[in-house]
């Protein structure tokens, strides 16, 4: 099976691809049978490997760092934090006509959160809170810039775009001055003055996953890690979470007025700039990016 194709730069993948690749490269686990985990995620494709393995491979050049950028920095990270992590069990090479590294992971159980049908809000908030500060917490030199992590003025330009992107698209029915607004309260507020944190910078529900009681087991995709402003890891407070449980995840890190605003800004843009794009392509990531524009305007209007 082939992962649905979201980007005109995507490689293709398939079971017999990736069946082809182990086989080369790991033999002693050949004989597993391949089949694709079905996800909304838009830089690399999953496979389970059996049951207790997966395969993680790149869709796009964009994201063939991420592979390297795990293999070194996760074994490090994982005895730091409150919830699992991706183990990386081997690293492949460039092969079959595959052009890029990717990596064979053990397999986290567990799903993915869905705002709005979160069965502990109020306690899955306080675990994504530990995580957060055990994140900012980490002291490990020489950390690359995370991904999104520095400047809002670094957004401008791309989200005044998608938000006129969306004044062409009503059937949206996005309230285009209400957003921008929104996102010009942000980069009034003071920018982050203080040493650059420890982030995961893609804190979004397909990167999370919970037991069955609804509780933080395990935070995977960490591509985009590095360090920069706090900021960006305030992501689930409207991306998940409601009202009432993102209050308890403010509480429990503290989180001042300034970094609140930049946090929401920087939220709120990257849900306008995913709507236009994968509106039509990805009804996962559109479909949460809706979801962050309400949750935001409701915040602002109380």
């Amino acid at each position: 099976m082939t992962p649905p194709q979201t980007r005109p730069d995507q490689h293709p993948i398939d079971d017999g691809l990736v069946r082809r690749l182990v086989a080369g490269q790991f033999p002693r686990w050949a004989d597993r049978p391949v089949r694709r985990f079905p996800s909304g995620g838009t830089v690399n494709a999953m496979y389970r490997l059996g049951e207790d393995l997966a395969v993680r491979l790149p869709l796009t050049a964009g994201g063939a760092g991420d592979v390297s950028t795990e293999q070194e920095w996760l074994p490090r990270l994982a005895p730091l934090l409150p919830a699992a992590v991706p183990e990386v069990l081997g690293t492949g090479r460039p092969a079959e006509g595959f052009p890029w590294p990717w990596a064979v992971q053990r397999w986290q159980p567990g799903a993915n959160p869905e705002a709005g049908a979160l069965a502990e809000p109020a306690l899955l908030a306080k675990d994504l809170a530990e995580f957060v500060a055990a994140m900012r917490a980490v002291t490990l030199p020489d950390a690359p810039d995370a991904h999104r992590g520095g400047p809002l003025t670094t957004l401008d330009t791309g989200t005044r775009a998608a938000i006129e992107q969306l004044r062409a698209l009503p059937q949206e029915g996005v309230d285009c001055d209400a957003v921008t607004a929104v996102w010009e309260d942000g980069l009034r507020a003071p920018a982050w003055d203080g040493p650059p944190v420890w982030l995961h910078a893609d804190v979004m529900p397909g990167n999370l996953l919970v037991d069955g009681a609804g509780r933080l087991t395990a935070v995977i995709d960490f591509g985009c890690l590095g360090v920069g402003d706090p900021a960006c890891d305030l992501f689930p407070a409207w991306n998940l979470l409601p009202p009432d449980a993102r209050e308890v995840f403010r509480a429990a890190l503290d989180v001042d007025e300034a970094t609140w605003r930049r946090g929401r800004a920087r939220t709120l843009s990257q849900a306008l700039i995913a709507l236009p794009h994968y509106r039509e392509s990805n009804p996962a990531m559109a479909g949460n990016a809706r979801h962050v524009i309400g949750a935001v305007l409701a915040e602002v209007t109380g």
